[in-house]
C-alpha cells in the first residue's frame, strides 16, 4: 500500500471488465464481444474509479486498453443505456452525461501513458476512448465513427469536440463529428488519428511492444511530459515556457537525468527508476 492512498484499499474486483497487471503493464479487456464490447453505465464508472486509482499504484507504469474479438468498443449499449436514458429525468441524465465525461477527462489527467489496440470498429464512446488515448495502435481492420448526431445528439460529447480538432484539425473534427461518417483505418491515419498502423496479426505484438518501451523508460519524465501536453493546449504561449522551465528544472534533479549521463559516458543503456 502506497503511503498516498491513507485508508483506502486498491479495488480487489473489477466486475465489468478483465483486468490485469503485469510487469508494470496494466491492461484493461473490453469482454463483451457478443454485443461489440459495448459499455454499460456499470463498465463507465469502473473505468472511471481505476483511471482514479492507477497514479497511486507502485506497480503500474503504462495502461493497456483493449476489446475482445472482432471489434474494439461499439460505443454504449442501445437498449441497457440508450433505453434507460430516455426513461430518466434531468437529474440522473446529467448524473451519467458527466460520469461518461470524467472517464476522458481521467485519462488525460492520468500521469500513465494509455495505449490503446484497436481492431474492427471503435464507434461512439469507443471512439472517444480511443481519441483520449496517448498512443492509437490501429490494425488495417479499424474503423472509427463518432455517431452522436446519428442518434440525435450532439457530437461534441465526453469531450470530442475538445480533443478531436486538437488532433485531426477543425475542418477534419467538423466532417468526423457532424456527419458522425465510418472512417476506416487508412483515412484515419491520413487524418493523424492513427499512431501506429499495423495489419491486423501484428496488433498484438505492436501493442506489446510499445507498451514494454513505455514501461522499460523514464517513466517520471514520460508523466510530466503528458502532463504538459494536456495543460498547455489551452495557455498562452508565455505561460507554456514558464511551465516548461519548471518542470524542467524539476526534473534535472531526478535519478533519471544523472543515470542517463553515467550511462553516457559509461557507453551503456541507462537503467531507468522513475525517481
Amino acid at each position: 500500500m502506497t503511503r498516498f492512498r491513507a485508508s483506502a484499499e486498491f479495488t480487489q474486483e473489477w466486475r465489468h471488465f478483465r483486468f490485469e497487471v503485469a510487469d508494470g503493464v496494466a491492461t484493461v479487456t473490453l469482454d463483451r464481444p457478443e454485443k461489440m464490447n459495448a459499455l454499460t453505465f456499470e463498465s463507465y464508472a469502473d473505468l472511471r474509479d481505476l483511471l482514479h486509482e492507477l497514479p497511486t499504484r507502485e506497480d503500474v507504469s503504462v495502461l493497456v486498453i483493449r476489446g475482445e474479438g472482432r471489434g474494439f468498443c461499439g460505443g454504449g449499449d442501445v437498449n441497457e443505456i440508450i433505453g434507460e436514458l430516455i426513461q430518466m429525468d434531468a437529474r440522473d441524465l446529467i448524473g451519467f452525461t458527466r460520469m461518461t465525461g470524467d472517464v476522458i477527462r481521467a485519462m488525460r489527467e492520468c500521469p500513465i501513458p494509455i495505449v490503446v489496440g484497436v481492431q474492427g470498429i471503435a464507434a461512439g464512446a469507443g471512439a472517444v476512448l480511443a481519441l483520449a488515448a496517448d498512443f492509437r495502435v490501429v490494425a488495417r481492420s479499424g474503423k472509427f465513427a463518432f455517431l452522436f448526431t446519428k442518434v440525435g445528439l450532439s457530437g461534441g460529447d465526453m469531450g470530442a469536440a475538445y480533443l478531436l480538432p486538437r488532433i485531426v484539425g477543425a475542418g477534419r473534427a467538423t466532417e468526423l463529428l457532424m456527419l458522425g461518417e465510418t472512417i476506416d483505418a487508412e483515412t484515419a491515419d491520413r487524418y493523424g488519428l492513427v499512431s501506429r498502423l499495423v495489419e491486423d496479426p501484428e496488433l498484438d505484438d505492436a501493442v506489446q511492444d510499445l507498451s514494454r518501451r513505455l514501461a522499460d523508460g523514464p517513466t517520471l519524465a514520460y508523466a510530466e511530459t503528458k502532463s504538459l501536453i494536456t495543460r498547455e493546449l489551452d495557455m498562452s504561449l508565455a505561460a507554456a515556457v514558464e511551465l516548461d522551465a519548471s518542470t524542467q528544472a524539476l526534473l534535472m534533479t531526478t535519478q533519471d537525468h544523472t543515470e542517463f549521463h553515467a550511462a553516457f559516458n559509461a557507453r551503456r543503456p541507462p537503467q531507468w527508476t522513475g525517481r
